[in-house]
């Protein structure tokens, strides 16, 4: 960081950063987007599933530390959604001891939906802006994700 940004500027950024993340974590979001996509699923499970369609395979581990919850609380709702034909869990190829889950045809298919309808909810989000601000926006949260936890090469 150059001294020469300014110190208001980054409050201003860190607030909106703190706005953005309590608005999606809040549960009645994950409701509102489970009930667009018209898929039944328990809302504790939601996030689970999405994290392990974007960053598949991943590691029950790691997917505790990406949902704030403990390992053993994830490790039963990975279960669930094995159960559910939605992931398949199997040992690591780099560590047989961890287990990671894996996304399953079906489970791609109720990611689809879901897509689908937080597309439906970004267009009515974004509806006032100019499509070149949409794409400034994405590339700037896109790198300020890459700088605040840089993906593993």
């Amino acid at each position: 960081m150059q001294d020469t940004h300014n110190k208001a500027t980054l409050r201003q950024l860190h607030t909106a950063l703190i706005r953005i993340v309590g608005v999606m974590n809040r549960p009645q979001r994950d409701e509102q987007l489970i009930a667009a996509a018209g898929i039944s699923l328990d809302r504790a499970l939601f996030p689970l599933l999405v994290l392990v369609d974007r960053f598949g395979p991943i590691g029950v581990g790691e997917l505790a530390d990406r949902v704030g919850r403990d390992y053993t609380t994830v490790s039963r709702q990975v279960a669930k959604l094995d159960a559910l034909g939605l992931v398949q869990r199997q040992p690591a190829a780099h560590d047989r001891r961890i287990s990671e889950a894996t996304i399953t045809a079906q489970g791609q298919r109720m990611n689809r939906a879901i897509d689908t309808a937080r597309e439906r909810i970004a267009q009515a989000t974004f509806s006032t802006w100019s499509s070149k601000d949409v794409e400034t926006a994405a590339q700037l949260m896109s790198r300020l994700a890459d700088d605040l936890d840089p993906p593993n090469t």
